[in-house]
């Protein structure tokens, strides 16, 4: 259950590039980031665009004042950051080597209105002791369960491979998957569901070979297990403010509120890259790591790079967008009640999926919350099917006052809400049609959570690990030796062992 070293550095090939090598990232949100930032350590000279006026895609934030004059700083929403994000840890540790603005979050409770809490944290972190452990302390999961179940097809979330699962299971929704294990629907809420949901998709319209890929990744198949840290203060003051400085200090150009307009191939294998400011930029080596929405439109309005590269133009003109997700930050007039976790995935509600109370998590809300007596608890809904963004976070407060009676009556004394399509999903039958790192647009690189890569990987690690390899890819080409990259095992316990099911009842 040890971190394996997945693409291991070469100590025989230089470290640092040639004097005269550059590049051009297009966005900088995790998957960029972590491009530039290997790039620019390596003396490439790197030029980043990024759309947004701050960094960090998904997981970026930016200055916001309350109605009292108070400065705060909001973020797309709560991103847990797990224990075996290593490739993550390892960027975020050039601005931080001990990872001290991280804490541990807790417990992960899954909280329902039918029954009661399930935690998931605190279990074994090796197969099958993790899921002995679940069985034996689990409300929702009993032997009766066990017996019940279709315990062949159980076994297949303990037998990932990835060639063979994605061949048995790719075409099946994860609901049907998950109903044909047979289990109770409280086990089924309770434990799958709701981490089927944290993908942003229903279950009915997420690949099985995705969630059984993602059980494995999250829950079998590393030592860390499912518990996870958070920062405690604010995204921009202790992740993009410093990372910016930190590739300004290696001579990067980093220009925010600045998007690409379209690539072109020119002359000598080069790339020229239309910015919405200032003149055109030329680079032989590009990485492109916009989010899949924005990465379909700009492939789409550079014609001349679809018809170098047709099959980077089908993959990009393919590409799955989630619908779309909602995120309510909610500063109330009191406090919730003291035994609620700090985060709380949701089951069972049409549309609420996570409670986060922000006060008991970073500095700021904490400070404003000591300050006035209130609360500050941020809703999000992961696969949001609201006609509009206020109708959204009317359901979500509707639902939360049923799982949280105290909120019924608080008073709200400010709102921030967002709702955006920016996310990846991975429908039944999509294997194989993601584009992957490289492609037949030579000098292009592709980055993002949504990029298919040989290594397994998940949610803001699948960024940053397709950011590093991209980085790497550029590295090859100009003679230099690799970023090393460490994973979880790549292989289930039970793997080689059971045949992959073709089929399900």
């Amino acid at each position: 259950m040890r971190p394996r070293v997945l693409v291991p550095a070469d100590p025989r090939l230089p470290r640092g590039a040639p004097v005269d090598t550059e590049a051009v990232v297009v966005g900088g949100g995790v998957a960029g980031i972590s491009a530039a930032v290997v790039l620019a350590e390596r003396g490439v000279a790197v030029t980043l665009l990024e759309a947004a006026p701050t960094l960090g895609g998904r997981l970026g934030a930016w200055p916001h004042t309350l109605p009292d004059g108070t400065e705060q700083v909001v973020e797309h929403g709560f991103h847990a950051f797990f224990r075996h994000y290593y490739t993550w840890r390892s960027v975020l540790r050039r601005i931080d080597p001990q990872l001290g603005f991280l804490r541990p979050v807790g417990g992960y409770p899954v909280i329902s209105r039918e029954w009661p809490p399930e935690d998931l944290t605190g279990l074994p972190g090796a197969p099958p002791l993790n899921l002995l452990a679940l069985f034996a302390r689990s409300p929702s999961l009993g032997l009766g369960d066990l017996l019940r179940s279709d315990q062949a097809l159980a076994a297949q979330l303990l037998a990932y491979d990835r060639a063979r699962t994605a061949a048995a299971f790719d075409a099946v929704p994860a609901g049907e998957f998950l109903a044909a294990l047979g289990m109770s629907d409280r086990a089924q809420a309770m434990l799958f569901e709701a981490f089927a949901r944290s993908f942003f998709a229903d279950p009915g319209a997420l690949s099985a070979a995705e969630l059984i890929a993602m059980f494995h990744y999250y829950f079998l198949g590393n030592r860390e297990g499912i518990g996870f840290d958070a920062p405690d203060t604010d995204h921009l003051t202790c992740i993009w403010a410093p990372l910016r400085a930190y590739l300004e200090k290696h001579d990067a150009q980093v220009r925010t509120g600045t998007a690409a307009r379209s690539i072109t191939p020119v002359d000598g294998h080069r790339w020229r890259v239309e910015p919405s400011e200032g003149p055109p930029l030329e680079t032989r080596h590009l990485v492109l790591a916009a989010d899949p929405g924005a990465l379909r439109d700009l492939v789409a309005a550079s014609p001349a790079a679809a018809a170098v590269a047709p099959r980077l133009a089908a993959q990009a003109a393919a590409l799955s967008i989630a619908p779309p997700f909602a995120v309510a930050r909610l500063w109330l007039d009191r406090d919730v009640a003291p035994q609620r976790a700090t985060f709380n995935a949701v089951s069972r509600e049409p549309t609420l999926d996570s409670v986060t109370v922000y006060s008991r998590l970073e500095r700021p809300s904490a400070e404003w919350a000591a300050r006035t007596g209130g609360s500050v608890v941020e809703l999000h809904s992961y696969a949001c099917d609201a006609p509009d963004v206020d109708t959204a976070t009317a359901r979500m407060r509707a639902e939360l006052a049923a799982l949280w009676p105290e909120t019924a009556a608080a008073g709200v004394v400010h709102l921030q809400q967002r709702m955006e399509a920016t996310a990846p999903t991975f429908p039944p039958g999509s294997a194989g049609t993601r584009p992957g790192v490289t492609s037949d647009a030579r000098g292009v690189r592709l980055a993002g959570d949504f990029v298919a890569t040989p290594l397994l990987t998940g949610l803001m690690e699948r960024a940053a690990v397709t950011g590093v390899l991209a980085a790497n890819d550029v590295l090859a080409e100009v003679g230099a030796g690799p970023e090393e990259i460490r994973g979880v095992p790549q292989r289930g316990l039970l793997a080689g062992l059971l045949p992959a099911r073709a089929s399900h009842r």
